[in-house]
C-alpha cells in the first residue's frame, strides 16, 4: 500500500470505522532512523489503533526503527515480508526475505527485544519457485519461535522476476486453503489472511478458518465497506451511518491541513471511491478529482461533492 495509506487516508478511514486496526504504508527502517521522522511517522491521535509497517533486513536497524515507532505512539510494529515492488527488491527486503526466513526471525527477535508493543509479520505463501507448503511453514516456524505476535499471510506467491508489482497482486493464483492449513498447524497462534478479499461477507467466510482478515485494495478503492466494519466485528446489527458528521469532520480536518500549507487534493484523493456504485458516485468522484486540485481549493469543495449524492438512498443501500 505504498503511497496509498498515508496519514490522510488513515484519518479518513478512521471516520468510517472505530474498531478496525489501520496500517501505515511501508516505511523503510533506514528512513525512519535517518529521515524526517515527523513527516514519515506523524499521525493524528484519532487514528488509533494504528500499526507502523516497516521494511528492512538489518535486525539492528529494524530494532532501532521499531523503538522509534513505539516512541511515536504506534500500537503495533509490522514487518513487511510480502511487498514485491522494484524498490523493495533493490533493497533486499520485502518479499525477497521469504528466501531468508531466519534473517526475518532475527529481525523479529531484535524488534521484540527493543519494544513492548506487539510485533507482527506480513508475508506471502512463497516466492518464485518456492514450494508454498515448505516456504510458508518455514517462515511461520521461524518468526513464531522468535516471538512474533501474529502472522498475516497474503495468499499468493510473489514472482520477483517476470511480473510487475501490479501483476503480482493479480496474476499469481490465490490459495486460501494454504493459509487455512497453516492455521490448523498453529491453533494457538494468530494467523490472519489477506489477498483479493472484496467484501465483509467474504471476510466472514475466511474468519471460519483464520483469526483475522486484512483488506487492502478493497478498503482503499471502495472505502464505503468500512462503514459496516464495526457492526461486522462486533456482531451487532448495522445502524445508519452519520454522513453529516463525516462531512464536518473531514471539512475541519481539510481546513487545518490547508492552514498548515497543505493542499486539499492530498486528502480528497483517498475519498473518491466512497460511494462506488451508488447514485451520484460519478459526479462525487469528478468533483474530488478536479475541483479539489484547483488553486485555492478549500473545504467547500468537500461539501459540494457530498451535496451531489443522495445520502438517504446510500443509507438504504447500506
Amino acid at each position: 500500500m505504498m503511497d496509498w495509506t498515508d496519514r490522510h487516508c488513515r484519518f479518513f478511514h478512521r471516520q468510517l470505522t472505530d474498531r478496525a486496526l489501520l496500517y501505515t504504508e511501508m516505511v523503510v527502517a533506514d528512513a525512519v532512523i535517518k529521515g524526517a521522522r515527523g513527516h514519515l511517522l506523524g499521525f493524528h491521535p484519532d487514528e488509533h489503533p494504528v500499526a507502523l509497517q516497516l521494511g528492512g533486513s538489518d535486525p539492528a536497524k529494524l530494532a532501532e526503527a521499531a523503538a522509534i515507532g513505539e516512541a511515536f505512539g504506534y500500537d503495533e510494529i509490522n514487518l513487511n515480508v510480502g511487498c514485491p515492488s522494484d524498490r523493495v527488491q533493490s533493497g533486499t527486503f520485502g518479499a525477497c526475505l521469504m528466501k531468508t526466513p531466519f534473517l526475518v526471525a532475527e529481525g523479529v527477535a531484535a524488534m521484540k527485544a527493543a519494544t513492548k508493543i506487539p510485533v507482527t509479520v506480513k508475508c506471502r505463501i512463497g516466492v518464485d519457485d518456492q514450494d508454498p507448503e515448505e516456504a510458508l511453514d518455514t517462515i511461520a516456524e521461524a518468526v513464531f519461535a522468535a516471538g512474533a505476535d501474529a502472522l498475516w499471510v497474503h495468499a499468493r506467491k510473489a514472482w520477483l522476476e517476470g511480473l510487475s508489482p501490479k501483476e503480482n497482486r493479480e496474476i499469481p493464483p490465490l490459495d486460501f486453503g494454504r493459509v487455512y492449513r497453516l492455521k490448523q498447524n498453529y491453533p494457538d497462534r494468530f494467523i490472519g489472511i489477506n489477498g483479493g478479499i472484496q467484501t465483509l461477507e467474504e471476510a466472514a467466510g475466511h474468519l471460519a478458518h483464520t483469526d483475522g482478515v486484512m483488506l487492502g485494495r478493497a478498503a482503499y478503492h471502495t472505502p464505503g465497506i468500512l462503514a459496516g466494519a464495526d457492526a461486522f466485528i462486533s456482531g451487532e446489527s448495522p445502524s445508519g451511518f452519520d454522513f453529516a458528521a463525516l462531512i464536518e469532520t473531514m471539512a475541519d480536518y481539510a481546513a487545518a491541513h490547508i492552514a498548515a500549507g497543505g493542499r486539499l487534493g492530498r486528502i480528497t484523493r483517498h475519498m473518491v471511491g466512497l460511494f462506488h456504485g451508488l447514485p451520484g458516485a460519478r459526479r462525487f468522484r469528478q468533483i474530488l478529482s478536479t475541483d479539489a486540485n484547483l488553486p485555492g481549493a478549500g473545504p467547500e469543495v468537500l461539501r459540494k461533492a457530498f451535496a451531489v449524492v443522495d445520502l438517504e438512498s446510500v443509507r438504504q443501500a447500506a
